[in-house]
């Protein structure tokens, strides 16, 4: 503890002490002026810096892709950059704390935030990981690596109880924590809202202090998931550093100075915790007085270097699982383009809940043909659609944008007090909806122009947080303003469920909407979302085919969206919804040259992709998706991703298939360590997509490996590997080396091999370089968690019976023997193999 903590330390009463622990308001810490503490912010990542908003509202800001487009880089150093961006943001927001990242595994595909997570793969995960934290702090703003830990799916994940064996937490679940830690150096960790073994993670003292604090060393600063702490003494006395958000309580003056009186903690445990917060606050540079990062004082900064960054990493993230060689595209001699799907004109660029920010720009692929190619014809064709509930009104519907007039008071009479424009017909508050609105009380008119695609019968509409009522040329044709309703799935289970009214209109005739929503009746969160649908039969995919036939190409871009992908709860099925599947059978009929871009955050089932000639995973990319896919498709960047997930061929070959979601309020996690590609490879099942595969559009030849160092008895010196790799080809591109242990018999059984390392390379025609991977005792070792048979069980009985060798200490092991390392495309394309002998330790 420096002298600065320790004097403020000093300096503050128990009861001051007692306060600090606990959040003032939803996103901001307690000040204690007298004592030279001031309050900081905190936002919600982790692919953007939100600010005081939440579920998208409030100032707009770099939407990065998500976590599972980063992870599909497969390159920590653009991460880190990446990560740099989003320090800014934070600062630039009022924030000090990014919560963020997010580095749960992907357990199973259905795992509703999947796309906020990197990997299945805890070493991707983890090297991704510390290159994030270095990237965010490197600007003076603390990360919060979450969900620590197994809070892997959003069954029941408030109370669940996951139940996994220490093994397995060791050598999977807690790694990419242990990298963030130790290489990246994170200060802040969030504690997750699960149980673990039976004890709630926010007070889990062999979680908190023992492995954290005791064996890696953790210094920092521990937050509860928003309302997750359970206790008082109990998570003092693990290592809860703050309960957020504020007001505590759990934490605060009056329940832990009832724990201190009754003797169910100690002020050497407050001391600890307050230590812990005033650290973060002296490592943020809160408490040198560093200006210009204010809680409440928040600006965009929308920098065109950042929006190239954004495009890159997109692109560096995006997937050619297939190509017969038609990509990429040429746009002299392409001449028409197809371009065919439901998210083909309104990209799902990130994915719902927590996540989702007011992202600078929405660039679809649409979008970014007409900018970047304006001379390629283009047609447009639906082909089906995917809603989950209700979508917001948006283009081409919505002709323009949305004016947004604010009132005070509840009935839109008065003075305006803030206006703005919105592209969606969704308004969701949180918090001060504007400058001059009293959050309170107030009241919102937006106006704008519906321009119908078809004539006929549609449907309007509403889910309500508050009270709302739609009016289309000046009659009221929706109204929700009085009457009860009941809740929905929507925003967290908040909002109402979906109230519709049938109204007739013209194609292309220009109608006038107004929306006016009302707080009253509201309830934290505040807003509403109005959506328009044709009722009009149409025949989606015939007219989808019918486009196809006339093109030269057919781009199919098909997806999910927040909808169906999102915080609160798991996907429905590992199908694309909808009618995807069929669309893209039947255009790929009808166009041989038909390439499929998919749109989803997670894995999902591509039993089709044989019929297409290329299928792209862009992933959710960011707000410059659209530009990054454009990108690919027609060959001015390389399809730099490799795949950081399996994909099965059927769900039911998934690892967790028997152990998930759960039942009776617990979890198993009954295929221990044979989750994502450890499990394919001990089951000698074939999956759709191999974890690590992924094409280029150029070609690499590469060196067998070159191996030194180890042999020693306890891998003192690091075994390194160093491979030449050449690109032969005609077109610049990246290549991944990856590099799998696969381990001689054990005294434990062991995943048939693992992925230990791996190095990006980005080379020009011709070029050459090293690709040098290093693996140090833990890339051959594994846990062993010791006997765990109670002492003389075996006394006084003479049946023989088979025996084992067994280890009365926990810890981490190298057997004796030879060890092949593997240096692989994917994990079911192995290049070369080199062997290591082991002495063991």
């Amino acid at each position: 503890m420096s002298e600065t903590v320790e004097s403020r330390l000093a300096a503050l009463s128990t009861e001051e002490k007692a306060d600090l622990v606990a959040g003032e308001a939803i996103w901001t810490t307690k000040s204690f002026p007298e004592a030279g503490i001031p309050a900081i912010g905190v936002t919600d990542g982790p692919n953007g810096a939100r600010g005081g908003g939440l579920l998208g509202t409030g100032t707009a800001t770099a939407c990065i892709p998500a976590g599972a487009v980063l992870g599909a880089t497969w390159d920590p150093e653009l991460v880190e950059r990446l990560g740099g961006v989003l320090g800014d943001e934070a600062r630039a927001k009022g924030c000090r704390v990014l919560l963020a990242p997010t580095i749960n595994l992907h357990r199973n595909p259905l795992g509703g935030r999947n796309f906020e997570c990197y990997s299945e793969d805890p070493i991707l995960s983890g090297l991704v990981a510390a290159a994030f934290v270095r990237g965010v702090q490197s600007r003076g703003v603390a990360t919060t690596p979450k969900h620590f830990v197994a809070n892997d799916s959003e069954f029941e994940r408030n109370t669940i109880d996951s139940q996994v064996d220490e093994r397995t937490l060791r050598e999977l679940y807690l790694v990419p924590f242990e990298y963030a830690v130790a290489e990246g150096g994170t200060w802040g960790i969030m504690s997750a809202y699960n149980r673990l073994n039976g004890t709630f993670c926010s007070e889990n003292e062999w979680l908190l202090t023992q492995v954290l604090r005791e064996e890696w060393g953790f210094d920092g600063f521990v937050i509860s998931d928003w309302f997750a702490a359970r206790s008082t003494a109990g998570s003092a006395r693990a290592g809860l550093s703050l309960e957020m958000p504020g007001p505590g309580q759990w934490y605060n003056q009056g329940p832990i100075g009832e724990a201190l009186a009754a003797g169910e903690m100690d002020e050497g445990h407050l001391d600890r915790i307050a230590g812990d917060v005033l650290r973060l606050l002296e490592r943020t540079g809160a408490l040198a007085g560093d200006d210009g990062c204010e809680p409440g004082q928040e600006q965009e900064l929308d920098r065109p270097e950042d929006q190239a960054l954004l495009r890159g990493a997109a692109a560096a993230g995006t997937v050619l699982v297939a190509n017969n060689g038609l990509l990429p595209l040429d746009p002299t001699t392409s001449g028409s383009v197809a371009v065919i799907g439901p998210n083909a004109r309104k990209a799902q660029i990130m994915g719902g809940g927590s996540a989702t920010v007011q992202a600078y720009r929405n660039v679809s692929l649409m979008d970014a043909l007409d900018e970047e190619h304006p001379d390629l014809d283009v047609r447009y064709a639906q082909g089906c659609d995917i809603e989950r509930s209700l979508i917001a009104l948006s283009a081409p519907m919505l002709k323009g944008k949305l004016r947004l007039e604010y009132f005070n008071g509840h009935d839109w009479s008065g003075p305006v007090v803030h206006s703005r424009e919105s592209a969606s017909g969704e308004m969701v508050f949180f918090g001060e909806p504007g400058p001059g609105v009293n959050p309170e009380a107030f009241s919102v008119r937006a106006s704008g122009v519906l321009v119908a695609e078809d004539t006929g019968q549609h449907t309007v509409g509403l889910v309500q947080l508050g009270r709302c009522r739609v009016l289309l040329d000046g009659e009221v044709v929706l109204d929700a303003t009085e009457g009860d309703y009941d809740r929905g799935d929507d925003f967290f289970g908040m909002g109402s469920e979906v109230i519709s009214a049938p109204v007739q209109l013209t194609a292309g005739r220009e109608t006038p909407i107004v929306i006016e929503y009302s707080s009253r009746d509201s309830f934290m969160l505040c807003g509403a979302r109005v959506g328009l649908k044709s009722q009009v039969d149409r025949d989606l995919i015939a007219e989808a085919e019918e486009a196809a036939a006339a093109a030269d190409v057919a781009v199919v871009v098909v997806g999910t969206n927040a909808d169906w992908e999102t915080e609160g709860r798991d996907r429905d099925w590992f199908d694309l919804p909808g009618d995807q599947s069929e669309l893209i059978r039947r255009v790929a009929a009808a166009n041989p040259n038909t390439v499929v871009v998919v749109n989803t955050g997670g894995a999902c089932n591509l039993d089709w992709a044989g019929e297409a000639a290329g299928v792209l995973v862009a992933g959710f990319g960011g707000q410059e998706m659209g530009y990054a896919v454009a990108d690919v498709l027609f060959g001015a960047a390389d399809p730099g991703g490799r795949m950081a997930m399996t994909v099965p061929a059927r769900y039911e070959h998934s690892p967790a298939y028997l152990n998930y979601p759960g039942e009776n309020g617990v979890v198993r996690y009954g295929e221990g360590l044979y989750i994502g590609h450890r499990w394919f490879d001990a089951r000698a099942i074939e999956p759709a997509v191999p974890f690590g595969h992924g094409l280029s559009y150029a070609t690499f030849e590469w060196s067998e490996p070159r191996v030194s160092g180890g042999g020693d008895t306890d891998l003192a010196d690091p075994v390194i590997l160093e491979v030449d790799v050449v690109n032969t080809g005609d077109r610049p591109g990246s290549d991944v080396v990856q590099v799998y242990v696969e381990p001689p018999p054990s005294l434990l059984h062991r995943p048939v091999r693992e992925l230990k390392g791996f190095a990006k390379v980005h080379l020009a025609p011709g070029e050459r370089t090293t690709a040098r991977i290093v693996l140090n005792r833990r890339a051959f070792a594994y846990y062993d968690p010791g006997d765990q048979s109670p002492p003389g069980l075996e006394v006084g009985n003479p049946v023989p019976a088979g025996e084992s060798h067994k280890r009365n200490d926990p810890g981490w092991y190298v057997d004796p023997g030879t060890y092949t390392v593997w240096t692989a495309r994917s994990s079911a394309d192995l290049v070369h193999a080199a062997e290591v002998h082991l002495s063991g330790s």
